[in-house]
């Protein structure tokens, strides 16, 4: 399976469109009913439109243990979204002369390859080359412990690099780490006093911040993975991902940055003009987002069993934002639907199947599963009555029963087709046919 399944959502489609004159918030919240009795979605969206919020919607649990239920209030880890609030405070400070784009990081970092070759802005638009740290085999061995700056940079050191300098583009955690450290060097104060300084006070947002451990009394959600039932996930600690990934936040403070920093309030036309120009797929803290013929400019983010994404379409002047803690359904299939209710376009609410197994009849599914195409284990388990998926060195899913053999994954666009005569499995995902045998 694919790893960084959300570093990149595209809410692609075809065709023109208007605004829709009058939503159906009656419709969006019977979509929203079907995936919460379905077990496929818990978290919060909202929606804007020339600075006004005109839908907001939450359902599931912020904390299943303590029976807590999700609220506009409910806030959530916002993971690589907290890269658009990293450029900007970097953007800032080079318009207040205090950083240069150009300039190169080995003064900050001698240690690391290529220091005297990369920049601020290769940083920016992962075009440094040097290797992402959360790819590392023994990164979930780890990432729940404290980190120093020293350690951090020491990890990402001898991590090594995939690429010269500004040959290509390549998606990297370590850039915006590594641009947190900048920051805090250049103003002499913490990242997360930065963000509120500079961006959180002067907008008015009420419930963004760099987080510490999880606390439910405050309103934060604990997250979760779909296993036949939801399970609590691990908590990454905040001195590991910082500036690029360790904000919380609600969709009604996400819509209000987005329209905060498209309206111009955050930053001058020219350093959003740096963020909003793309090179083989990447900004600086933006991905560009196509709905139907519009362009929209946001991040999507994924830490722990949290996902996000935000969105703020220009010529329109809408925003949206989704936060979840817990998915067993492919988020973009949400935001489509979200935005085509904004946008009058037709969209259906889903209709899940009720096809399902004996936990006894998994047990022909069984086993570890080895490929010659892809250098790639999946392992194959069971909860009850629900088959587990678990990829070398990624998280485990519950895979959604088609029909006899046949299971799917949404989240990840995948389909596996199992022969067990044969002990084989199939495979199906992006175009491609992998084929599986059981060791």
């Amino acid at each position: 399976m694919i790893k960084n399944l959300l570093t990149i959502i595209l809410f692609f489609t075809f065709g023109l469109f208007g605004f829709s004159q009058s939503l159906n918030k009656e419709k969006l919240d019977k979509y929203f009913n079907t995936l919460l009795l379905n077990n496929k979605f818990m978290g919060s969206v909202a929606v804007s439109k020339n600075g006004e919020l005109i839908y907001t919607k939450s359902i599931g649990y912020a904390d299943i243990e303590n029976n807590i239920r999700a609220s506009e209030k409910t806030k959530y880890r916002i993971g690589s979204i907290s890269k658009s609030f990293t450029a900007v405070l970097i953007l800032k400070a080079i318009e207040n002369q205090q950083l240069t784009i150009d300039e190169t990081i080995d003064k900050w970092f001698p240690s690391i390859t290529n220091s005297n070759k990369i920049t601020v802005k290769q940083l920016l638009t992962h075009r440094s080359g040097i290797h992402n740290f959360t790819n590392n085999p023994d990164y979930l061995l780890w990432n729940t412990q404290s980190k120093t700056e020293k350690e951090m940079i020491e990890i990402i050191k001898k991590s090594g690099i995939d690429f010269e300098p500004d040959t290509k583009a390549e998606y990297s955690n370590s850039n915006f780490v590594l641009l947190t450290f900048i920051l805090e060097k250049t103003y002499n104060d913490s990242y997360a006093n930065l963000v509120q300084k500079n961006i959180v006070k002067p907008i008015g947002l009420e419930n963004t911040y760099v987080f510490g451990n999880i606390n439910p009394n405050n309103n934060e959600s604990k997250s979760y993975s779909y296993l036949g039932s939801w399970k609590e996930e691990s908590e990454t600690n905040f001195t590991i991902p910082l500036g690029a990934g360790a904000i919380t936040s609600t969709p009604t403070d996400l819509i209000k940055f987005a329209d905060a920093l498209f309206g111009g309030q955050l930053l001058k036309s020219r350093s959003l003009d740096i963020m909003k120009t793309i090179k083989e797929g990447y900004g600086s803290g933006l991905f560009q987002i196509p709905f139907y013929n519009a362009i929209g400019y946001g991040h999507t983010g994924g830490i722990d069993g949290y996902r996000s994404v935000y969105a703020h379409f220009p010529k329109d002047t809408v925003s949206y934002a989704l936060t979840s803690n817990g998915t067993n359904i492919n988020n973009n299939d949400i935001s489509i639907a979200i935005l085509s209710a904004v946008f009058d376009k037709p969209y259906q609410i889903p209709v899940y199947t009720n096809y399902t197994l004996a936990s006894e009849d998994l047990d022909i599914y069984l086993g570890v599963y080895a490929s010659k195409q892809i250098p790639l284990k999946i392992t194959v388990t069971k909860n009850k009555n629900t088959l587990i998926i678990q990829a070398t060195g990624q998280q485990a899913f519950a895979v959604e029963t088609i029909e006899k053999d046949k299971f799917t994954l949404n989240q990840v666009g995948a389909t596996f087709k199992f022969n067990p005569a044969e002990e084989t499995m199939i495979l199906f995902q992006g175009g491609g046919k992998f084929i599986f045998t059981r060791e």
